[in-house]
């Protein structure tokens, strides 16, 4: 451990620059979290570091774990192996961590308590001038006055750079993600879907005859005619009815769910839920949300979503594809309704086409 530690030195503090360098030439908000917690937990000499980000309330959206373990080959040879581990609720955080998270949060500065022989050690993160997250780490002694400049350094540049990569993700009018941020959070999203259902397959007798439930769901939602909106009232008017369309889906939906403006007056939502119904109560609660108020100078506003099972089996480009199918089968059948797209299959509304998959199994 103490090996470990001398990495505080000249060559430990240009490795860290190196690495700073490297961490801001990333263009994807995940991949630079990743990059904060390999490059502290090193120099810390610690081999678990974990990163957790709240909500303009101070609840826990996640948490992301790195750990690092020396692996012996049968060779003989060494070789150090990663792990990150993402975490969407705080039901698995120990209570020390919450209790030092509290600590940190009240006190609005680095804290740590004695855990056992060690010392759990938090520092928080900023931007914007308001609490994110927080860093925490575990170790069997305080840090030094050179650690702890080091770590703030460290932790303003990430904040600093997180900010304007998070801003590059948002939609300029209504604050929600991007039609960008979508397309490169896909793949790391679908990547999670597929280990959820490699381990529910697991679980199951026989994965290959018993149907796997759906626990995520993507939804394509459009404003009900909104270009008439836009005649009728002029484009300011527009705008201001797609900010507020967009902080009501975001008081319907959950902070843990995903809301992103896809393009003009069309979003997307991803949520979790255990089973159709609930999928279905859902977004029916946010259409109604919709359809029950009242829009200054426009009066009551409605929107027809069409929704579809996040399935990993399939291209995440077809599931879009799927849910925007079942979105204009909404429209035809007079808007303001939801409509799932397996229903419609099966009633016959729509025909289910061939289409490419992920080989999970």
């Amino acid at each position: 451990m103490t090996d470990l530690r001398k990495q505080t030195t000249t060559s430990g503090l240009q490795g860290v620059l190196k690495t700073l360098g490297t961490m801001t030439a990333i263009r994807d908000t995940y991949l630079v979290e990743q990059s904060l917690l390999r490059t502290l937990g090193p120099l810390l000499g610690v081999l678990e570091t974990s990163l957790y980000r709240v909500d303009d309330n101070g609840g826990i959206l996640r948490s992301l774990n790195y750990s690092r373990m020396v692996v012996t080959e049968g060779s003989g040879t060494h070789r150090v192996k990663e792990r990150v581990e993402e975490v969407t609720n705080d039901r698995n955080i120990p209570k020390d961590v919450m209790e030092l998270l509290d600590s940190v949060r009240m006190l609005g500065k680095p804290s740590s308590r004695k855990v056992g022989n060690d010392w759990l050690i938090c520092y928080p993160l900023r931007g914007g001038g308001v609490l994110r997250g927080f860093f925490v780490f575990q170790r069997d002694c305080g840090t030094t006055p050179v650690e702890d400049s080091i770590i703030n350094g460290t932790l303003d540049v990430f904040s600093n750079y997180y900010e304007l990569l998070d801003t590059s993700q948002r939609d300029q009018l209504t604050g929600l993600f991007n039609r960008y941020s979508l397309e490169i959070n896909l793949d790391r999203l679908w990547n999670l879907l597929s280990a959820q259902m490699r381990e529910k397959a697991s679980n199951h007798e026989d994965s290959q005859r018993t149907e796997i439930p759906h626990t995520f769901w993507l939804g394509v939602i459009d404003v009900d005619h909104f270009k008439k909106i836009n005649d009728t009232y002029g484009h300011i008017i527009g705008d201001e009815v797609l900010i507020m369309v967009s902080r009501l889906l975001e008081r319907s939906f959950r902070q843990s769910d995903l809301l992103y403006r896809y393009g003009g007056e069309e979003f997307i939502a991803i949520i979790a839920a255990n089973d159709l119904d609930a999928a279905t109560r859902a977004f029916d609660r946010a259409r109604d949300t919709l359809a029950q108020f009242e829009f200054p100078q426009v009066g009551h506003v409605t929107i027809s979503i069409g929704f579809s099972g996040a399935d990993p089996s399939v291209l995440p480009q077809e599931v879009i594809s799927r849910a925007d199918s079942s979105l204009y089968a909404a429209k035809n059948a007079g808007r303001n309704r939801v409509c799932h797209y397996d229903t419609l299959v099966k009633e016959g509304v729509l025909k289910e086409v061939a289409s490419g998959s992920i080989d999970l199994f």
